[in-house]
């Protein structure tokens, strides 16, 4: 899922400043799920802003909402006109939430309550870690599950780099060197000559190095 946090309050009072009449949008998909913009943290963040502004001696109407999803145009679809009676809506969904409103609503003012952050698994409850780099050319089936792109420090293709020792990251030693887990899991499978092949140097335009990707499924289409 898409893991984010929510922005320091001072900066989305800041971002808010002028406007007299807000609409908090949160989002019940991937952000509900890790604690940072579904219908709880809305009324936090709503409630939060009504007194910082009072503090700062400024009038402002908060209007809470909550929609299943930020990133699929049947929801968004009543906020083009409902959204132009707001002087901004704040959406506490992750970055695609707010660049989708912007797309589709163009004339509703919208802001991010949140930084988006990455895509991740929930190791406890307040605990998640970055699983995946969503790059296009998943190699999980030649590294035992284990990816190296998101997982690497310097997202190596071709086993660790010089600087790990004992099987921790050269960059951060409170973290596993992941090239070496690959060797142990597939050592443990019995598959560890694999890694002796090498791969090809990776084609870094599948991960939005060659400009925003879009993909289009003809079996789908209306």
């Amino acid at each position: 899922m898409i893991i984010a946090s929510q922005k320091p309050l001072q900066e989305i009072l800041d971002m808010l400043e002028g406007a007299k009449k807000v609409l908090v949008l949160g989002c019940r998909g991937c952000v509900a799920v890790c604690s940072a913009g579904g219908d709880k943290e809305v009324k936090t963040l709503a409630s939060a802003i009504r007194l910082g502004k009072k503090r700062r001696g400024e009038e402002i109407e908060v209007v809470e909402e909550t929609f299943v999803r930020q990133c699929d145009p049947e929801y968004l679809e009543p906020l083009k006109e409902t959204g132009k009676g707001y002087d901004c809506v704040l959406s506490m969904a992750c970055g695609v939430g707010v660049n989708f409103i912007a797309d589709r609503c163009p004339g509703v003012k919208v802001k991010p309550a949140l930084d988006t952050s990455f895509y991740g698994a929930n190791l406890s409850s307040g605990e998640w870690k970055e699983m995946c780099a969503g790059c296009g050319s998943c190699v999980l089936h030649l590294t035992g599950g284990l990816c190296p792109v998101a997982r690497c420090a310097k997202s190596l293709s071709n086993g660790p780099c010089g600087g790990s020792q004992g099987g921790l990251c050269e960059i951060d030693p409170n973290v596993n060197c992941v090239w070496h887990m690959i060797y142990e899991k597939l050592k443990g499978f019995g598959e560890d000559s694999s890694l002796e092949e090498i791969m090809p140097i990776r084609d870094w335009t599948t991960a939005g190095h060659g400009g925003p990707r879009h993909r289009i499924r003809e079996d789908l289409l209306p």
